[in-house]
């Protein structure tokens, strides 16, 4: 006697159970009582795009500088050689600015990429905003060519003032 009342005891809180297929539901997108929250005003959108790179100056390529080193150097180095930190925990090598075919690249591909990805690069779209993106590709120009620079690029009096 006992036993059957113990089974119907633990049968008992499984008959209020149903299989939730009939439950209401809301529609996301239709109820604005649940729909997503207001989005902050500091955050980035996805692909934002800048319609111009903003004048090139030497407070912008330090500001790349800084936000390079921050964003940046983790894969490709402080150098731009691709020989990161990163790199050397075994992650793929990423590229180095100085090969051919990226020092003829203009700004405006360092910007899509550091925007969409490119390879194994993810993007990074919502880390950096398009001002710093801009920054950082000027600073990439800067340095792709501090490893090229030519004495025919410099003036008569930086010339002079070489060892």
């Amino acid at each position: 006697m006992r036993r059957p009342l113990l089974l119907l005891l633990l049968l008992l809180p499984l008959a209020a159970c149903d299989d939730m297929t009939a439950q209401p539901k809301r529609n996301a997108y239709a109820d604005p009582s649940v729909a997503p929250g207001r989005v902050p005003t500091d955050s980035v959108s996805w692909r934002d795009h800048s319609t111009a790179p903003p004048p090139l100056t030497l407070a912008l390529i330090e500001r790349g500088q800084q936000r390079f080193r921050i964003d940046c150097t983790p894969c490709h180095s402080e150098l731009g050689d691709g020989n990161g930190m990163i790199v050397q925990r075994g992650f793929p090598q990423p590229p180095s600015y100085q090969e051919d075919r990226l020092r003829a690249a203009p700004p405006q591909h360092f910007y899509d990429v550091i925007t969409n990805g490119h390879g194994a690069m993810y993007s990074f779209a919502q880390r950096v905003a398009p001002e710093d993106r801009w920054a950082i590709a000027a600073y990439i120009k800067a340095l792709q060519r501090s490893q090229h620079a030519a004495i025919a690029d410099l003036t008569a009096a930086e010339r002079a003032a070489l060892p």
